[in-house]
Formats: structure tokens, sequence, C-alpha cells
């Protein structure tokens, strides 16, 4: 065995039919980590059988019960806490993602200098944003400033004894439930903390107008569903991001349809007039943000855009709340 590997954590991967993308993932997590967990979402692609190959702790969910990021990271904890009850960190990662040699040591680090961070997460880099229009629009979304943070993706270093304090992640959620795991650490009195350090290299694979379409449809599903919950509190989570879908998604459409009679039409011609403001909004928040008038044109453009499959994943969100029926967009992985 390797004896530069660390005996303090243990990496949890998740993933449904990744592909090479899983094998450059637990193939980077293996020569980092004594202990790497790989929690598998009903793959039909050999994932399962190469996890086993590396001699990794293989996890495969039960079909049984609807599969999610939130119900895999959460067994894949408890898989890699029955193998190594004393790991003092829990490292989660994606199975698209590759984990850079290095981090593992400064996210550490970081966590032993502040007593009071619970999760410590670093740069996610987009492996080809030069791929597509949608790659690249991933890599500008997990350009984040360093400091303290509300909230991260599904991919950090966790201190085992908070996780289950707050009993790790709500099934239930099934979008942006890394969201609304960060909401109940941050409420029990711990920190989170974004390094200026990379972290992990992300390949999106995102080639499509259509996959583009699915994901955006689901971060609406998700806005709904994280604001019924927490939307009352003081920070009020998403509750301007749904109320932005029901405006430009819905309410203005609507109401330049029902005007347009009664104006001649002109309702109806101002209507790029108001998406073009928003437009020019979001692209002027790019330019601050330091990006390229290239990548704020995409970056405003496809936000613009977003507001109506948003809409759609709102709206089968308040179906499903209301009717108690599942819908098949809450299933893991949909959009790839």
């Amino acid at each position: 065995m390797n004896q530069d590997l660390h005996n303090d954590v243990a990496i949890v991967a998740i993933g449904r039919n990744e592909g090479e993308r899983l094998k450059l993932c637990l193939r980077s997590a293996i020569t980092q980590a004594q202990i790497v967990v790989y929690v598998d979402s009903g793959s039909t692609d050999g994932s399962v059988a190469f996890a086993h190959s590396l001699g990794c702790h293989v996890v495969q969910l039960d079909p049984a019960r609807p599969f999610g990021p939130a119900r895999a990271r959460n067994e894949g904890f408890d898989a890699a806490l029955a193998a190594s009850p004393g790991v003092a960190f829990i490292q989660f990662l994606d199975g698209d993602c590759e984990l850079i040699d290095g981090w593992l040591q400064q996210g550490i680090a970081a966590l032993h200098a502040r007593a009071d961070v619970a999760i410590v997460c670093g740069n996610v880099r987009e492996v080809h944003p030069e791929a597509s229009v949608y790659n690249k629009l991933c890599d500008l979304e997990w350009q984040k400033a360093p400091g303290e943070i509300l909230a991260c993706a599904g991919r950090f270093i966790v201190r085992p004894a908070v996780f289950r304090a707050v009993s790790g992640f709500r099934p239930d959620v099934i979008a942006a439930e890394d969201d609304e795991f960060c909401i109940r650490v941050r409420r029990a009195g711990w920190k989170i903390l974004q390094l200026d350090v990379e972290m992990a290299r992300h390949d999106a694979a995102i080639l499509r107008f259509g996959q583009w379409w699915l994901r955006a449809r689901r971060a609406g599903l998700a806005y709904a569903q994280v604001a019924a919950l927490h939307g009352r509190g003081q920070e009020r989570t998403f509750v301007r991001d749904c109320r932005s879908i029901w405006l430009w998604g819905l309410a203005l459409p609507v109401a330049a349809l029902a005007l347009a009679p009664f104006t001649h039409g002109l309702a109806l011609l101002a209507l790029p007039c108001a998406y073009a403001f928003l437009f020019g909004r979001i692209f002027a928040y790019g330019l601050q943000r330091g990006w390229s008038p290239r990548n704020a044109r995409i970056y405003a453009w496809f936000t613009t855009l977003s507001k109506f499959p948003g809409l759609h994943g709102m709206l089968i969100y308040h179906k499903q709340r209301l009717t108690g029926a599942r819908q098949r967009i809450t299933e893991h992985y949909e959009y790839k």
C-alpha cells in the first residue's frame, strides 16, 4: 500500500453511467486516500465492475427506492464510516470529476487551521470548455471567489461529526440538495470555506441543446423545492430566483398576449425590448466579474433563455407537490 495515501480522509464518489469520466475519477481518488467508496445509481456501463477492479468499496443503490445524489452521498458516507470508523474527514466527489493531486493536503490543512469551519471546497474547472457553449457555461458557473461562502456544490471535504449532527443530505431533495445541506450546516453554527486552490476537473459533457434544457429545467425544480423548504427564513433561499422565473418565464409573456388585442399588437412588440433589457443587465454583470465580452454574452443569453425551462421545472415541482406524483425529472443525472 502506498504510504503517501491519506489515512485521515475517505473519498466518496457517486455516479451513474459515467463511462471514461468515472475511470479518471476513481483513478485519481485511489492514489490519494486509503478508503475510496463508489456509490452507483443503477449503471449499465460496467462502472461497478471497474470500481471493484480498483479495490474500491462499492455500494449499489437498491432500485426499489428512487435514485438521487442526496441518497447516494448518504449511503456512501455510511459505507466510508463502516470501513474506517475513526476517519477524520470525508471528501465527496462526483463521478464526472477528477480530483487534483495535492488538494486533500490543502483542504485538510484549512480545516485544521479553522475549528469553526465544517466544509471546505476548492476551484473546479471544466476539462473541455471549448467542446460546446454549454460546457463553457458550466466553466463560468464553477468560478467562485475565495472566502466564507453560503453554499457549495456537492464536491467538498466535511467533518463527519457535523455531517451526522445535521443528519446528512435530505433524500427527498432531488436537486440543489447541496445548497439545502449547506443551509442546515450554517444554521448549526458552522462555516463553509472556499479556497483559491484547484480541487477538481469537471467534465460536463453537455454537447446538445436538449441536454442543457433538461439541466435548466432541473434547476427550476430545485429552486422551487428549496424555496418551499427554506424560503421563509432570514435568507429567503432561492425566493428571488423563483420570482425571476415567474416574472420572465410566465407573467410577462402572458401579460403581453393578454394586452395585445387592446394595444394593436404593441404589447407583443414590447416583449423583445423587455428581454433585451434583461440580457443587458446580465451581460453587464458578466463584465463586472471580469469575463470577456464573448463569455458575458454567452452567459447572458443562456441565463435569459433559462427562464423558460426553469418555469417548466417549477411547474413540475408544484404539480408534484399538489398531487403527490413523482415525476421522471427527479431521476439523478437525467440531463446527461
